[in-house]
C-alpha cells in the first residue's frame, strides 16, 4: 500500500494538536482555561515547531520524537509534548510508509532507542523517577521494545508500544464514533475522547506525580462526572468545575490528553487513506 505525503501528515498532526486544545478537557490546558504554569500559546507554538520533525520524510520514529522535542524545548523552554510525540511518531511513520502501526513498531531499532532516550532526557518529564532496568539516565537498550515493556505497567504510553497502540482504537476511536453518532460537533467529540480515557484507566502522568491511589481516585471522579452529564447539552459549567478542582490539587491528567491527540491524528490519517490497523 502506498503511503501518505509527508506534508499532509504534518498538516494533520498540527490540526490534531490544535483541535485538542480547542476542547474543554478537565485538568489540562485548553481554550477555556490555562493551568500548571502553562498557557495555550505554549501548546500552539509546540505544535507549530514540532510538526516539521514529526512529519520529516524518511525519518525514523526516534528521530522524529527527539527532533520534535528539541524544537519544542528551544521554542517554549518546557516539556509540552513529549507524550504526544511518542504516540504520534509511530502513526506518522506508519502512514508515510503504508504500514500498519504494528508493522511500524516492528521496524524500531537501536537508533530509535537512542533517540527516544535522548528525547526523554531533554524533556525531563515530571515524576519520571528511576527505573531498575533501562533507566533513561543510562544508555538505551538495543531494542526500544524492551525498555517500553519494562515501563508498561506504570506508563500507558510505554504500554502502547507493546500493545500495538490498542488503547487508541479501543478507547479513543470508540468514544469518537459514539460521539459522532450522538451528533456531537468536533470540539465536543474531542471532549468525549478525553473523558473516555480519563474514566477508563488511571492516568499515568497523575500516577507518576501523585501515586497510583490518587490516579485511581481521579479516574473514579471522572467516571462519576461523565455519568451525570450530557455532552450534547454542552455542560461547560460542570466540566469547568471539575477542571478547577483538578488544577487546585495540581493534578494534570496529561496522558489522557496525549492519547486524545493521538486519537484525533489516527482518525485524520485514516480518513486520508492510511490503514493503520
Amino acid at each position: 500500500m502506498s503511503g501518505l505525503d509527508a506534508a499532509l501528515i504534518g498538516t494533520l498532526y498540527r490540526a490534531a494538536c490544535l483541535a485538542e486544545l480547542d476542547a474543554l478537557k478537565p485538568g489540562n490546558v485548553h481554550a477555556y482555561a490555562p493551568g500548571h504554569r502553562m498557557v495555550l500559546a505554549d501548546f500552539v507554538t509546540s505544535a507549530d515547531v514540532s510538526a516539521p520533525a514529526l512529519a520529516r520524510a524518511g525519518a525514523g520514529v526516534g528521530m522524529r520524537i527527539r527532533d520534535g522535542v528539541a524544537a519544542t524545548m528551544a521554542a517554549v523552554g518546557q516539556n509540552t509534548n513529549l507524550g504526544i510525540l511518542l504516540l504520534c511518531a509511530p502513526l506518522a511513520v506508519a502512514a508515510e510508509r503504508g504500514l500498519t502501526v504494528a508493522t511500524a513498531l516492528e521496524t524500531l531499532n537501536a537508533t530509535d532507542a537512542d533517540a527516544v532516550f535522548a528525547a526523554i532526557r531533554l524533556a525531563n518529564p515530571g515524576g519520571l523517577g528511576q527505573a531498575e532496568h533501562h533507566d533513561v539516565a543510562h544508555a538505551a537498550p538495543a531494542a526500544l521494545h524492551d525498555a517500553m515493556a519494562e515501563a508498561a505497567n506504570r506508563d500507558r504510553i510505554a504500554r502502547a508500544y507493546v500493545t500495538d497502540f490498542s488503547d487508541v482504537p479501543a478507547i479513543g476511536l470508540a468514544a469518537l464514533a459514539e460521539a459522532r453518532a450522538g451528533g456531537l460537533d468536533p470540539t465536543w467529540s474531542t471532549t468525549a475522547i478525553h473523558l473516555a480515557f480519563l474514566q477508563a484507566v488511571p492516568d499515568s502522568h497523575v500516577a507518576r506525580k501523585h501515586g497510583a491511589a490518587a490516579a485511581e481516585r481521579i479516574r473514579r471522579e471522572a467516571e462519576a462526572l461523565r455519568a451525570g452529564i450530557d455532552l450534547a447539552a454542552r455542560p461547560v459549567d460542570a466540566l469547568l468545575a471539575f477542571d478547577a478542582s483538578l488544577k487546585a490539587r495540581a493534578i494534570n491528567p496529561g496522558t489522557s490528553a496525549d492519547f486524545t491527540v493521538a486519537t484525533l491524528f489516527w482518525d485524520a490519517l485514516a480518513a486520508a487513506g492510511a490503514r493503520l490497523a
